[in-house]
């Protein structure tokens, strides 16, 4: 059995595509020229990958073992080519990677400042969102690395044991709201306040519930749950709602003096992150040179 790049390359964007049609129109090629390929590749391997339906084309339970090993062939085939670019000085390539939003508000933005300052020939591309987002973007090859609050390894997504650093989380909330009249606050005079967090099953909601819980509170009034970051500050800041969130994510509306840590002494909430990347594989050099300044900016003093 043989198998080639130009092969595996057209059989996932088959996949990706879902017709043969629209692979063709995205390989460049016409639509015999592509169905002879994917047919010498069924022959190679002795088996059919596909089922031709009027709808399009649906993977075969061959097809489903070959995904898999085809899409990191072809990723490893890329790295291969950005590593020699690197050493010829060329350095081309993308940095892809995503990260939760206090990462992806603070410490990544002056990462890859420093990264394109080097390799000004880099791109970057950056997803934002919660761990379920990122670990889906790393299985899918969408992206590299993961920058997230700090999980268990599994079979296939792994820490990077020497880039991690620490954030705080505190109730947050508008300036001039009303709770900042009062000579002192607890957590429990947040209760009844409107809330808006991030959903259950994030870790940003089981942080916060688990502080609330070891002050022996339950869940606040919330009324507001969305993944964006964007919302969340506009309905602090517009609103008056009261959030949980990591400091660096809202340094910046701090020092504009529109939301701030809610004065309340004892909530203090630290929690640890750290770089993921798949399991299998080599970490590109546009990533890996990321994770160095990332190294570098997190090392403790």
């Amino acid at each position: 059995m043989s198998l080639n790049l130009q092969q595996l390359r057209a059989f996932t964007t088959i996949v990706a595509t879902g017709s043969l049609g629209r692979a063709a129109t995205e390989l460049h090629l016409t639509q015999p020229a592509l169905s002879r390929t994917i047919k010498r590749l069924e022959t190679d391997l002795g088996a059919p990958l596909f089922e031709r339906h009027s709808k399009g084309m649906e993977l075969t339970a061959f097809g489903q073992a070959l995904l898999p090993h085809a899409m990191l062939l072809a990723r490893e085939a890329e790295h291969a080519r950005e590593e020699i670019d690197a050493l010829r000085g060329l350095a081309k390539g993308t940095i892809k990677v995503g990260a939760v939003g206090a990462i992806a508000s603070h410490v990544l933005p002056l990462a890859v400042d420093r990264v394109l300052t080097r390799w000004p020939n880099l791109r970057v591309e950056i997803i934002e969102g919660v761990w379920d987002r990122l670990a889906q973007g790393l299985m899918r090859h969408e992206i590299d690395l993961a920058l997230s609050t700090v999980a268990p390894d599994t079979d296939d997504i792994v820490a990077v044991p020497d880039c991690h650093w620490e954030d705080d989380s505190y109730v947050v909330a508008r300036c001039d709201h009303p709770l900042r009249k009062r000579k002192t606050i607890t957590l429990a005079d947040t209760l009844e306040e409107r809330w808006a967090i991030p959903p259950r099953g994030t870790a940003p909601y089981a942080h916060m519930q688990s502080v609330f819980a070891a002050h022996g509170l339950g869940l606040p009034n919330i009324v507001v749950e969305t993944r964006s970051v964007p919302v969340l500050k506009s309905m602090v800041a517009r609103c008056g709602f009261l959030t949980w969130m990591p400091e660096p994510m809202y340094d910046v509306e701090a020092q504009a003096r529109v939301m701030d840590t809610l004065p309340i002494a004892t909530v203090r909430a630290t929690r640890t992150l750290t770089a993921f990347r798949r399991r299998q594989g080599i970490l590109p050099s546009p990533a890996a040179k990321l994770l160095d300044e990332l190294r570098k900016l997190t090392a403790p003093d």
